[in-house]
């Protein structure tokens, strides 16, 4: 198994139409082979030193996956393509991790 957690920055003021679309891909995602868990989250203010943010303009998306291939085949999924469309206006910037448990 592995984790993902991708980080989208957003332009100011879209976060609610990103979650919108988001969510509605939610259901398909959850539907691929090799899909353990897969949902969007932003931040909360708990208020500790050590936090980042809040950042208004930043959805993080937590996943697992049965494997990097299951992660792969996600990935070029048409369902994918056709999010990244309705999205690629609003989006600003993502980075990814992948990790293992240990």
């Amino acid at each position: 198994m592995i984790h993902v957690i991708a980080t989208i920055e957003l332009a100011p003021g879209t976060r609610t139409t990103f979650l919108e679309h988001f969510h509605n891909l939610v259901p398909e995602v959850l539907e691929e082979k090799g899909c353990i868990s897969y949902g969007p989250t932003i931040d909360v203010d708990a208020e500790l030193d050590v936090q980042i943010g809040p950042r208004d303009n930043v959805v993080t998306v937590v996943e697992a996956w049965e494997s990097v291939e299951a992660l792969h085949a996600h990935l070029a999924a048409p369902h994918m393509d056709a999010y990244r469309e309705k999205v690629k206006d609003i989006v600003v910037g993502m980075q990814i991790q992948v990790l293992s448990p240990a």
